[in-house]
């Protein structure tokens, strides 16, 4: 016992990098907070802290982090579902420049660099205007007006 009480910081110490590994192998965000645990027990062990208070400051620091920090971060690592749209979902609520004539039934739209089908949710646009993509039907963009035109209209 008197070895532990002269080396108790390189117990913790091991112990917050053990913890640090299995965190990256699990990616949970739970071993990372016992790990910050097992560093504030280690600070505790370098100023001198008797074994009892090490390892009160370890549960009572892991706990708050799991409690408080974890969520948070949770929160920003994984976002929600209207956050991750993927393909064609993206484009939509994206501007769109107008590159042939486009009314209810056809025209062309360039989104992003690509070219697209489009027919318009309401109303006409001619070549240059600004459009806003409103849904993606198949492999056409329905488009409405984004409330500007563009400088470069033809």
């Amino acid at each position: 016992m008197d070895w532990f009480e002269h080396n108790a910081w390189m117990v913790w110490l091991v112990l917050a990098l053990v913890l640090g590994g299995i965190e990256m192998l699990s990616l949970s965000l739970v071993f990372v907070m016992l790990s910050g645990g097992a560093l504030a027990a280690l600070v505790t062990a370098l100023l001198g802290g008797p074994a009892w208070l090490q390892g009160l400051v370890f549960a009572v620091v892991s706990v708050a982090m799991i409690a408080f920090v974890r969520p948070v971060a949770v929160k920003h690592m994984r976002p929600g579902i209207e956050d991750a749209r993927t393909n064609v979902d993206r484009l939509i609520g994206t501007s769109a420049t107008v590159v042939e004539p486009v009314d209810a039934a056809r025209g062309l739209v360039k989104i992003g660099g690509d070219v697209w089908t489009a027919r318009a949710e309401r109303g006409e646009f001619l070549p240059g205007d600004l459009v806003k993509v409103v849904a993606i039907d198949g492999a056409t963009a329905v488009v409405a007006p984004s409330g500007s035109t563009s400088p470069y209209r033809s």
